[in-house]
């Protein structure tokens, strides 16, 4: 996946807090539930992505720390263009939420603008103190996307599928659909435990959705089939069937949230094949 050379991206869809510290204290933290994080009691549905772990700091990226610089000054400074999403990481999911945005934006009457919020270790969100071990998540509260990029090492080295760009692309994209749901006033009523399963898998499918128009939104080019591969590698390796026989040994179907391996491949396929969100109705699932 590569991004057009000359595409202008926009850093102020992203909010960079990483170095900035963070910690815990609030009540109603909560952590648990089948190896998945769950944000706090604010929350009220399954809205980590892959959730749990024990996810470490962020390390490295484009051979500098997070450190070097003051928060948030760093993407401005070298995320431009599509040529920087090229050649760095933090540019290319800066290039990924842009692309994201810019397709539901043109489809989704009234949609507003949603930042992604890198961070490390833990941060402060509208629905609690959150840490690394979640994963990432929507918060409906402030609706903010939250990630720590190193999440992205874990999902290679903990869950065993691709890290490559269209499947870190692919997990933006997941909780983007949450943010498209909270939009369309599906998130308005409590989802949990497994009521949440149709909720997540329908948020698969609109990252299928934007991946089948995201060379039309002018920022990405050369999607191909290995790609699609990487995407659908992310998307199995964190279904709870397979993250619950790795961490559990064994699988307890009545504590799933987001969905078996098999229904989170074949919702994102789904999604991608027909291009129609109105084709994402997992509510019989």
């Amino acid at each position: 996946m590569r991004f057009r050379p000359g595409a202008r991206l926009d850093p102020s869809q992203v909010q960079d807090v990483r170095g900035s510290g963070g910690g815990f204290g609030m009540p109603g933290m909560a952590m648990g539930g089948g190896g998945l994080g769950v944000v706090g009691i604010l929350i009220y549905l399954a809205i980590a992505l892959l959730g749990g772990g024990n996810g470490g700091a962020l390390g490295p990226l484009n051979g500098s720390t997070v450190g070097q610089q003051p928060p948030g000054q760093v993407l401005g400074q070298e995320c431009a263009t599509g040529a920087d999403a090229n050649t760095k990481e933090d540019c290319r999911i800066v290039g990924d939420v842009n692309s994201v945005q810019a397709y539901w934006r043109s489809v989704v009457r009234g949609y507003t603008i949603s930042k992604t919020v890198f961070f490390t270790g833990s941060t402060s969100t509208g629905c609690g103190e959150a840490s690394t071990d979640v994963g990432p998540f929507y918060c409906p509260v402030d609706k903010k996307v939250y990630i720590d990029l190193g999440f992205f090492d874990e999902l290679r080295t903990k869950f065993g599928g691709s890290d490559g760009p269209l499947a870190q692309a692919y997990v933006l994209a997941h909780e983007y659909g949450h943010h498209i749901q909270d939009l369309l006033g599906i998130l308005d009523k409590p989802h949990t435990g497994t009521a949440s399963i149709p909720i997540e898998l329908q948020a698969d499918c609109f990252a299928g959705v934007w991946m089948n128009h995201a060379q039309s939104t002018g920022y990405i080019v050369g999607i191909t089939q290995r790609d699609l591969k990487d995407a659908l590698s992310a998307a199995a390796s964190v279904g709870d069937d397979r993250i619950q026989k790795e961490t559990q040994g064994q699988v307890d179907k009545e504590t799933w949230t987001h969905g078996s391996s098999a229904q989170r491949e074949h919702w994102l396929t789904v999604g991608f094949r027909t291009g129609d969100a109105r084709q994402c109705d997992t509510s019989k699932t």
